[in-house]
């Protein structure tokens, strides 16, 4: 087929990989803008434009489309030069305008990280993760003017371990996702798939995260805690306040600990146990107090010389 590919962080190169390497024409890569990032702020370009170059495939970079005449005419020349079969998304990071998706002959295809109509938005594999769901997958799906509202194409499901965190889980559903839209595009040449409508009813929302996701409320129960700390690796994380201060936990599980005072710090040996909503308890492994160095949670209660019964929490 003969594609345009849009997208732009790691997660959307394992499938540009895929498609390339069986066989299709990558017409055209549309990513975002280089921006700055990084400790020194540097100007980056994305993981989908480096790869895209090392192919040899043209790349353009609009920091708008809805009403871009040049990007306009730039797709529109794809189409009347030869035929345009499909435009793949994959976390591209931008809605498509309803001339866009009218273009390709099948359509505009993407590819979302989780299992439709659940966790429609920015954010599915985080949200899925701190919400502590133990099955998700990936879908590829027709796109219409909703947000992830268009009809099914396929889907692919894949357990969540217990301790696996978002950033685990992305770098796995990439490369099943890849796989899934290698075996749609060969499903649409063929005529074997049958687009099936999403049930709305059954529909629930990933929003783009925020730092404020991160806060830890320990007034949550501990098992809710740890799974949005899995959830939110590696932004925003989790983090806390202490004495003033921002403390982020970098390392957490949930400890055998009762007992304990929502917030209220206790030391066990080498650890930082701290009271949760339910009468359970999480333990700190890693912190990092603002400003400081990352270091072990024994390390840490000995540097600053934590005391017990001092409270953690983010002031309403």
């Amino acid at each position: 087929m003969r594609l345009v590919f849009c997208g732009t962080p790691e997660f959307a190169v394992p499938t540009l990989e895929a498609v390339i390497a069986a066989g299709h024409e990558v017409r055209l890569v549309v990513t975002q803008p280089d921006r700055a990032a990084g400790r020194g702020m540097g100007i980056l370009a994305s993981p989908v434009k480096r790869v895209a170059l090392e192919r040899g495939i043209e790349v353009v970079q609009p920091e708008k489309i809805k009403s871009n005449a040049e990007f306009r005419a730039r797709l529109e020349g794809l189409r009347t030069g030869g035929s345009l079969d499909a435009i793949l998304v994959v976390a591209y990071g931008r809605i498509l305008p309803p001339w866009m998706l009218e273009l390709p002959q099948l359509g505009c295809i993407n590819l979302h990280g989780s299992l439709l109509p659940k966790y429609r938005g920015a954010a599915p594999i985080q949200w899925a993760v701190a919400n502590g769901e133990r099955e998700t997958g990936v879908t590829t799906m027709r796109i219409d003017e909703g947000l992830d509202t268009g009809p099914i194409l396929l889907a692919e499901r894949r357990m969540i371990a217990p301790e696996e965190t978002a950033a685990d889980l992305y770098e796995s559903l990439a490369e099943v996702g890849a796989r899934l839209m290698v075996k749609t595009l060969h499903g649409l040449a063929e005529g074997t798939i049958t687009p099936v409508a999403q049930d709305d009813a059954k529909a629930t929302l990933a929003p783009i995260l925020t730092r404020e996701d991160g806060a830890i409320d320990f007034a949550r129960g501990a098992r809710n805690i740890h799974d949005r700390w899995r959830g939110f690796q590696p932004w925003p994380g989790a983090w806390t306040m202490l004495r003033g201060k921002k403390l982020t936990v970098h390392r957490m599980r949930v400890g055998a600990e009762p007992g304990i005072t929502a917030g209220m710090v206790e030391m066990r040996g080498e650890a930082m146990v701290v009271g949760c909503g339910d009468g359970e308890a999480v333990v700190f492994d890693e912190v990092q107090m603002e400003g400081k160095r990352r270091m072990g949670a024994g390390e840490f209660l000995r540097g600053f010389q934590v005391r017990p019964g001092e409270r953690v929490g983010v002031p309403l």
